[in-house]
């Protein structure tokens, strides 16, 4: 049996995704996206077949003897578009220099003002949210404009559930970080909007058939806003909401118990899951890839941080509700940030080749010290050799595809550890054992 290895169809073998997302020359060579003309539209015409989605890498199994890529994933938590643009901003860097992208939209983000009763939350008041919702329809409109080019760029929309509800055991200090980015800057963490006692609503103590109401109403909201919105005349999301969307990441600092079973009965194939773990390949659990966030060096200090703009933030002035603000330091903390991930990077590609996960919110704390940290290390990582700049769904294509005997042998790799005798040496084909024997 054949190892595995990645390259597109088009470069031939040793030049993986050179003609697509995720490798240098990828979909910041080929101009702005085009989106496809629509097939046929799909219940309210909020969502429309057109086709394979474009600038997709073409991957293939390893080959016997050969080192894998170095995977980098940059996902952005409450996808939205607001008045900060933010949206805009991470969508044009990441096509310039050539990064497929993961955006997690939460549900609530293309639910109007007016229409909140729409949402059911479990355990809480209907209409409620930890986030609050967008104050017009011009955030809806332009959140799915920036949705529909994402994803003709190549990059995958997947999905942040709905209204960030975490109660005291499921990670509150975590929604007090995320409120004003998955809400569109709408409310802040601290807006006590009817959520219950927090022992009984954490979304850590939903069940399963709980999270897979979360999971459907997210899609009804996401299938439905041209009515729910009224804006019937503007273009449709360009993928199927059910196909399309095949992940998420929940809102807690835990792994939610009951929601694995609820995101494989709804045809997921991976779940971003929200704790850190250190740099190590990622496993797959009852046919459900998990993506954790992943902690790297904090350069100056001996300690290590979740690669995320919320792990940066948290070690250098704490929670944007309670921490101290000093402009003077916004400089530094972004060189920190980019340095951080580059280290990072840099004890994968050169040791045991982990996929590096970096995850982001829509925000611009410390004067968007974090954003900038990331768009310099999106430039300077994503044209380097062997680097594939992917979305989660990408790299759950390319684990797919490998022999599972091979993901074991990476995954006993340690951190930073390139394999002992080389690369041939580990990546050896695997024996064909006859049936029977």
């Amino acid at each position: 049996m054949a190892l595995g290895a990645t390259a597109c169809s088009s470069g031939g073998a040793g030049s993986a995704g050179l003609d697509g997302p995720g490798g240098p020359g990828g979909s910041g060579a080929e101009g702005p996206p085009q989106v496809p003309p629509v097939r046929q539209l799909i219940g309210d015409g909020s969502t429309a077949d057109t086709g394979p989605q474009p600038r997709q890498p073409d991957f293939r199994r390893l080959r016997p003897g050969e080192q894998p890529p170095q995977f980098v994933v940059f996902s952005w938590d409450g996808a939205v578009q607001d008045d900060r643009h933010l949206m805009s901003y991470i969508r044009e860097f990441g096509e310039r220099d050539g990064a497929a992208m993961t955006y997690f939209v939460s549900g609530t983000s293309l639910l109007p003002a007016g229409r909140q009763d729409l949402y059911a939350a479990p355990r809480h008041p209907r209409g409620t949210s930890d986030t609050g919702l967008p104050a017009d329809r011009g955030v809806v409109a332009d959140t799915v404009r920036e949705m529909r080019l994402a994803w003709a760029d190549g990059s995958e929309i997947g999905t942040n559930f709905n209204a960030h509800f975490c109660g005291a055991d499921g990670g509150a200090a975590d929604a007090a970080g995320d409120a004003a980015g998955d809400s569109g800057g709408s409310a802040a963490s601290g807006d006590s909007t009817g959520t219950a006692d927090s022992a009984d609503s954490a979304s850590g103590t939903w069940t399963a058939d709980e999270w897979a109401g979360e999971i459907r109403q997210a899609r009804d909201f996401t299938q439905q806003w041209k009515t729910d919105t009224g804006l019937t005349g503007l273009d449709p999301l360009p993928f199927d909401y059910a196909k399309g969307v095949v992940g998420g990441r929940p809102p807690c600092l835990s792994d939610p118990a009951g929601l694995p079973a609820a995101a494989k009965a709804a045809g997921f194939r991976y779940l971003a899951d929200p704790t850190a773990q250190p740099q190590v390949w990622p496993s797959q659990v009852d046919g459900l890839w998990h993506f954790p966030e992943q902690e790297v060096p904090v350069p100056g200090r001996d300690v290590e941080t979740p690669a995320s703009d919320q792990g940066f933030l948290s070690v250098q002035s704490g929670t944007p509700a309670t921490g101290a603000q000093d402009p003077e330091q916004n400089a530094a903390w972004s060189r920190q940030m980019h340095d951080g991930l580059i280290a990072g990077f840099q004890r994968a590609y050169d040791g045991n080749r982990a996929p590096l996960v970096v995850a982001g919110h829509l925000e611009s704390w410390n004067g968007s010290a974090y954003l900038k940290a990331v768009e310099d290390t999106v430039r300077e990582v994503c044209g380097k050799p062997d680097v594939r700049c992917v979305s989660f769904k990408q790299l759950a294509d390319w684990l797919d595809l490998q022999d599972p005997q091979v993901l074991d042998r990476l995954r006993a790799l340690d951190v930073g550890a390139a394999p002992k005798g080389g690369w041939p040496a580990l990546m050896r084909a695997t024996p064909v054992t006859p049936d029977g024997q």
